[in-house]
């Protein structure tokens, strides 16, 4: 398979004729006749014992060889040619003194391709090894071509079958068209995954133990995801963006995309396992999923391109995904209905209303799926917190996106267990928003100022108290909040 976009520089081949005969008054006739032909070389071989070795070194394009010759039967030699893996597809004309039909049938049976009485006329033997040898290059060029592609092929899926999953990579190979900038709508399912509070725990680690903790995650995720069919579409650092209906459709995309979730979040303890056996800190994932009408194809330049998708209902689905915190997976109401909520196990149904979105949105804490797939989180338990003996006071701002507000308020952590905490404070905070905290001992002197929580719930208006989870504890905090439990 060639294109304009994958040529294969292919060896040039000239007509190469060997003659086999005893007679040197025959190889000296039929040189003379191929002489004046410049894209003709000639070789003449009188022993025909040495005729299999001397086609091995010279690559004949077709071979005339005489019937009858006192070293060996003819159509022995004929046998030979045939078992031996340098000629076995070489053209092979044989000459005969006479026309004998049943010699010629013979000939014929045993692998020969044309037959012709000797000396035949310059013209008709030119005409004959012409035809013959443009039918035998063809068949080499062909074959050629077809190694150099599948070389070049084995190369591109090493190199890029490690940045790209197979569906991709086979597009581009089985598909010329497939390398082509340009895309089609398509309604597919994505999914983005975020590892909560990385960012925190990358600035206070050395860089290769950053990059340690990343691989040792995509690792684990990358099997999971390509055994439910998904296209890896980019790493963003700790992030994974995922499609699953492109380039491959299937009539169960969303479906697969919530069971690969959830098995994910399952994985997360194999993670942390290897995390915490290299001296790392644990880490948690978030999950969001959405589907919808996505332009989906090859974008970028003739230089540099990329497969991905491009649409409002990307911006969405990394919406959805902030909204989580670590163990969670947040699906849109079109991915619940794809999937049908028979099918599910909610946990929880949340009002959210994303930047940019005109009208408040749906969204659903999904705890499981059934069916084919029978994979399930841990069922949620309301953990009752204790009240601390000494609650202590902390300062926080509520983030908008990345950013923190101007604005800081006072609040008193009352109740905490493990990394949830009760906060009551002069100002309510609405669930899903995300707090940056600073945090100081009882004698007032500051231990961080990068803690950080996502509200879960909002206990009461009046006073205001909200339930919150820490998605990032530096090193520095963890020794005092866990004093404070104890």
């Amino acid at each position: 398979m060639t294109n304009d976009n994958q040529t294969v520089s292919l060896t040039h081949h000239r007509i190469t004729v060997l003659l086999v005969d005893d007679q040197a008054m025959i190889g000296e006739a039929v040189r003379r006749m191929l002489a004046p032909e410049q894209d003709i070389d000639f070789h003449f071989c009188q022993d025909p014992t040495k005729a299999i070795k001397l086609a091995s070194r010279i690559h004949p394009t077709v071979i005339l060889q005489d019937l009858v010759m006192p070293e060996i039967d003819g159509l022995t030699l004929v046998r030979y040619y045939r078992a031996n893996q340098a000629t076995r597809n070489v053209p092979l004309i044989v000459l005969s003194s006479k026309e004998e039909a049943l010699t010629k049938a013979e000939a014929f049976a045993l692998g020969a391709n044309d037959y012709l009485v000797k000396l035949p006329d310059r013209l008709e033997i030119i005409a004959r090894v012409r035809y013959h040898s443009k039918g035998y290059i063809n068949l080499l060029e062909r074959n050629e071509a077809q190694a150099k592609l599948e070389k070049a092929n084995k190369v591109i899926r090493q190199t890029f079958g490690q940045y790209l999953s197979d569906d991709i990579v086979d597009s581009i190979l089985e598909r010329p068209e497939g390398a082509v900038l340009g895309g089609e709508k398509r309604f597919v399912t994505i999914m983005m995954t975020d590892l909560r509070g990385f960012t925190a725990i990358g600035e206070r680690l050395p860089a290769e133990d950053v990059v340690s903790i990343i691989n040792i995650y995509l690792e684990i995720m990358t099997e999971i995801i390509l055994k439910h069919q998904g296209t890896i579409d980019e790493f963003i650092g700790d992030a994974i963006f995922v499609i699953f209906g492109a380039p491959v459709l299937r009539d169960n995309d969303a479906k697969r995309a919530v069971a690969c979730a959830v098995e994910m979040q399952l994985a997360m303890e194999d993670v942390n396992r290897r995390c915490r056996e290299n001296g790392y800190p644990e880490v948690h994932q978030g999950i969001g999923i959405n589907s919808g009408q996505l332009v989906v194809g090859n974008i970028g330049s003739k230089k540099r391109m990329k497969y991905g998708v491009v649409g409002r209902n990307v911006n969405l689905t990394a919406r959805i995904e902030s909204y989580t915190v670590g163990g969670q997976i947040f699906i849109s109401e079109n991915t619940l209905e794809e999937c049908g909520q028979h099918l599910l196990r909610i946990d929880d149904q949340l009002e959210v209303m994303p930047k940019g979105v005109k009208k408040p949105l749906s969204i659903y804490e999904v705890g499981g799926i059934k069916g084919d797939f029978n994979l399930f989180l841990p069922e949620k338990v309301e953990v009752e917190l204790p009240e601390l003996q000494i609650p202590f006071t902390i300062m926080f701002t509520i983030l908008e996106g990345k950013h923190a507000s101007d604005e800081t308020h006072k609040g008193t952590v009352v109740k905490m267990l493990d990394n949830v905490a009760e906060i009551r404070a002069g100002i309510a905070a609405d669930k899903l928003t995300n707090l940056k905290i600073s945090v100081s001992d009882y004698e007032g002197k500051e231990i961080t100022t990068d803690l950080y929580a996502k509200v879960t719930r909002k206990v009461s208006d009046s006073p205001a108290i909200f339930r919150v989870n820490f998605t990032s504890i530096p090193p520095e905090a963890e020794g005092f909040l866990k004093g404070v439990i104890a």
